[in-house]
């Protein structure tokens, strides 16, 4: 019953991880990346549909993206859907392709950035913290029903803390990773 319950919780807490890298995947750094616009959803014939799935996305060099966009009157309401992003993109379009150009990132817009992705970092570790909350009270049930003693109560208590603790250590890094290169030139 314990092994179960430090199972879920190391299996939601490796989700947790997961779901962190994907959204800081989506914030810019200097270098052009096709997840960049992972979020962009266009009007497709009167549906939301995912920008990936109206177009080839594709990183011609480090400062610009390209969109092929399969249907070519679908050219203007991909740029508007960008444009209405809170990216802060200027599509170019010559008819056939758009041309998304990157500019560099300011100083004080890479410490902004910094900023997202400490917070995005902190909203990592509270959910570890709730996922070893809700362990610990499985594990208190557990005792209260005597289906434990209090021995392994403490015994599982200390090893979700360690589970927990080596979770937390993997978003600190996740963390720095990302703000060395956000702050790198």
């Amino acid at each position: 019953m314990i092994d179960e319950i430090i199972e879920d919780a190391q299996q939601r807490m490796g989700k947790t991880i997961d779901a962190l890298k994907s959204s800081l995947n989506k914030i810019r750094t200097g270098r052009a990346h096709v997840s960049l616009l992972d979020n962009i959803v266009v009007q497709y014939y009167g549906m939301d549909t995912p920008l990936n799935q109206v177009g080839n996305i594709s990183v011609p060099d480090a400062r610009s993206l390209a969109i092929t966009v399969f249907d070519k009157g679908m050219i203007g309401a991909v740029e508007k859907a960008i444009l209405k992003s809170d990216l802060g993109l200027n599509p170019q379009s010559n008819g056939t392709l758009i041309r998304i150009p990157l500019p560099p990132l300011t100083e004080e817009r890479r410490k902004d950035l910094v900023k997202v992705v400490r917070g995005e970092a902190e909203g990592g570790k509270v959910a570890i913290r709730n996922i070893r909350r809700d362990a610990n009270s499985d594990f208190k049930s557990l005792l209260k029903e005597k289906e434990i003693s209090e021995d392994e109560h403490h015994q599982a208590e200390d090893s979700i803390q360690k589970i927990t603790n080596t979770f937390v250590k993997q978003i600190d890094e996740v963390l720095m990773k990302k703000e060395t290169e956000l702050m790198e030139i």
